[in-house]
């Protein structure tokens, strides 16, 4: 095994641990959770780096990268969607919330939870276009990524390092009974750019799957097409 596919290798065998450690209710258990989860993010983009630079791309290689992608984006939503779920305790103050794992996202105009729809968006994208390429490689056609698919990654790169680091200040603060103004202005920061990046993969996410459809969508009525690099 080469150096980029262990990297990748490594980045799935930390993913259990991305998707369990932030269940736990321990801030330091989410502070490992958020760094393990930005060292996963930045080895997406280096052992792709490394595997051009060194001439090392293999069928291995491209065989792990898309599954610890998608390994990593189902730990993360799921653990996301546990704690950030829509709760009827809307009365109750945020550090009772906050103690009862209850943690959606903060902003100046209140609580923003995370729908289940957009993990069933989310999540429903990444099965049908794994089944989409598939089917496309089985005709002889090569679906390469596309720019707003790229987009769509960093903005939900964003999104979940933005509720992932929540999950540990949130502890932190609510265990100390952290309540000044610049606590929360932190966290309405925090939380307006954990919805704006929410808010931009799900658009990119549909946006992208159109294109997807548009462009290769004729490979299926007997009009192949060439796979954009």
């Amino acid at each position: 095994m080469n150096l980029p596919n262990a990297v990748t290798a490594a980045r799935i065998a930390v993913t259990p641990l991305i998707a369990w450690l932030p269940l736990a209710p321990s801030s330091t258990l989410r502070l490992t959770a958020f760094l393990l989860f930005v060292l996963a993010a930045v080895t997406d983009y280096v052992d792709g780096r490394l595997a051009r630079s060194r001439k090392q791309e293999t069928d291995l290689g491209r065989l792990l990268d898309p599954l610890a992608d998608k390994l990593l984006l189902v730990a993360t939503i799921i653990p996301m969607y546990v704690l950030m779920r829509p709760t009827a305790q809307t009365t109750e103050p945020w550090p009772v919330k906050a103690l009862e794992n209850v943690l959606p996202f903060r902003t100046p105009v209140g609580d923003v939870p995370l729908a289940w729809w957009i993990v069933a968006v989310v999540l429903g994208r990444e099965l049908f276009m794994t089944i989409f390429r598939q089917a496309a490689a089985r005709r002889g056609v090569v679906i390469s990524a596309i720019g707003p698919a790229k987009w769509k990654t960093g903005f939900q790169s964003v999104w979940v390092g933005s509720a992932y680091f929540w999950f540990f200040v949130a502890t932190v603060a609510a265990t100390r009974g952290w309540d000044t103004p610049g606590w929360t202005a932190f966290a309405s920061f925090n939380g307006i750019v954990g919805v704006a990046c929410m808010v931009g993969a799900l658009l990119l996410t549909l946006y992208s799957l159109g294109l997807y459809l548009r462009t290769y969508g004729r490979v299926f009525v007997g009009t192949p097409v060439r796979g954009r690099g």
